[in-house]
């Protein structure tokens, strides 16, 4: 019997900082559930606008109206890891936030990030901070090419880095040498899979691991999805050891991603701790008895959890804005497709826009037929 430290129940308030797909599908699965939701986003008509019962419309940076809105619900949580820790740490006093801040304050340094990996003997690739931006070829001598500089703080989808396969390529680097970001430089992984694990716990230590899910990226950009990954059984064991280690060392409280790279010699990287509902895990929705949005819920609200049971092979693609008109012109006619539309208001060149997901028995048939479409070509 779990020995529940607090619960909030059906009937109570959620409130969520954001609105974004993630706040939308994270809306949808508490609604399922009865809970009420508060949504606190810059724009009125945010993707989580059409399933909330209110949105508050106030910038992320708006101590006054997030005060507000931890005062009207019953627990508080986040879609997105750009959170101000000291805001969160001042609605404490007004609210319930089982996530607390130390998932979220390592995850966002990427400084940080490295140096608690690399406390915890998890596997990392070779970095190292930059302390004298006037002497990076110093540091690119310490970490070796081909490398990556990336700022420590923001960045998303390859924004904020650039890639060094020779000293030529520092000259690329000078707008990020001039910036006032702190800066870390990681040595490049040649590897041949990407896999990403979605796990989610509760305050009470309950803790459910979905199946390891296999990604495929264009332009830094997430492509496809397919779970299971094809990796061995000796890999998953090892991946999922990871991965509970780093939520229990994080206290994680609700649902996580965390990325790793396998290189050609089978060794095992961890690239990177997302302390949210990931991109890669939208999949378990139709793939799974419990989505990653359902456990992240249930994880918060301190109800029991238990290992989610994939339904069936799911391979998702994400639709970006230059592939939405075309999606919704071949939905007619597509009756296997789970079509997720996140109802953004404006649609841009590699905008998510929304996914699809298809259950299947032929992972590569499926992505075949896919291909075939030419709709993901651009």
């Amino acid at each position: 019997m779990t020995n529940f430290l607090k619960s909030i129940k059906p009937g109570q308030t959620i409130g969520i900082i954001g609105g974004g797909q993630l706040g939308q599908m994270m809306t949808l699965s508490a609604k399922e559930m009865n809970f009420k939701v508060i949504v606190l986003d810059p724009s009125h008509n945010c993707p989580a606008s059409t399933v909330a019962d209110e949105v508050i419309e106030a910038e992320y940076d708006d101590i006054e109206e997030i005060i507000k809105l931890s005062k009207r619900c019953d627990v508080l949580t986040y879609e997105f890891e750009n959170v101000d820790v000291k805001t969160i740490n001042k609605v404490k006093e007004n609210t319930y936030v089982p996530q607390g801040t130390k998932a979220l304050e390592i995850s966002q340094n990427r400084v940080m990030e490295k140096e608690f990996l690399k406390r915890h003997n998890h596997p990392i690739a070779d970095f190292v901070e930059i302390k004298d931006k006037t002497n990076l070829k110093k540091y690119i001598d310490e970490v070796g090419i081909p490398c990556i500089l990336k700022t420590a703080t923001g960045g998303y989808d390859g924004h904020g880095q650039v890639v060094i396969n020779s000293e030529k390529d520092i000259e690329k680097a000078s707008s990020l040498l001039a910036s006032k970001a702190r800066l870390i430089l990681e040595k490049v992984v040649d590897f041949k899979m990407e896999v990403s694990v979605i796990i989610s716990r509760n305050e009470s230590g309950d803790t459910a691991i979905f199946p390891i899910i296999e990604n495929q990226h264009r332009e830094n950009i997430l492509h496809i999805s397919i779970t299971p990954a094809r990796i061995t059984k000796e890999m998953e064991q090892l991946i999922n050891k990871n991965a509970e280690e780093i939520a229990t060392n994080l206290e994680l409280v609700g649902t996580m991603g965390i990325e790793f790279f396998i290189d050609k010699n089978n060794k095992l990287y961890v690239n990177e701790i997302a302390p949210r509902p990931h991109n890669s895990g939208h999949l378990t929705i139709e793939a799974c008895d419990f989505s990653q949005f359902d456990l992240h819920i249930k994880g918060i609200c301190n109800m029991a959890l238990q290992r989610p049971q994939l339904l069936k092979s799911a391979v998702m693609i994400n639709v970006l804005g230059q592939h939405i008109d075309q999606v919704k012109d071949l939905l007619i006619q597509e009756n296997a497709w789970h079509y997720h539309d996140y109802g953004k208001q404006e649609s841009r060149h590699n905008r998510k826009m929304g996914h699809v997901t298809l259950l299947t028995d032929d992972v590569e048939k499926t992505i075949k037929e896919l291909k075939e479409t030419k709709i993901w070509n651009k």
